[in-house]
């Protein structure tokens, strides 16, 4: 028995769609450009054959533009998570033991009173 989990995916070429990174936003996107110039175009000109060109290039471009836009922002996001990571690790490791460097100076500062 399948669960309803497994139903609702979305596969390409054995892939599903869902976990794709930016693809839903993109397609939104595009799909309602793509049919905003459409039929902006269409109003203006009643020329229903060049405004479904239009319309179907404005798709691809703005589909295209933003999927790469949002990978760029995305790959930038994750690379620096990667470089905090280690970081983040080591600050949580040594969470509530005193550095040596300021235990001398502390106590430094202490004789000096």
């Amino acid at each position: 028995m399948s669960t309803p989990e497994n139903s609702n995916k979305i596969l390409l070429f054995g892939r599903d769609l869902e976990s794709i990174p930016c693809f839903r936003s993109s397609l939104l996107y595009g799909i309602s450009g793509g049919i905003g110039a459409g039929l902006v175009y269409f109003m203006f000109t009643s020329k229903t054959r060049i405004a479904s060109h239009v319309a179907v290039s404005s798709f691809c471009g703005i589909t295209l533009t933003y999927w790469f836009c949002c990978r760029y922002d995305y790959a930038k996001k994750k690379f620096a998570i990667s470089q905090l990571q280690p970081v983040l690790q080591k600050a949580a490791l040594y969470e509530g033991v005193i550095d040596e460097t300021d235990k001398s100076s502390s106590e430094k500062h202490n004789e000096d009173k």
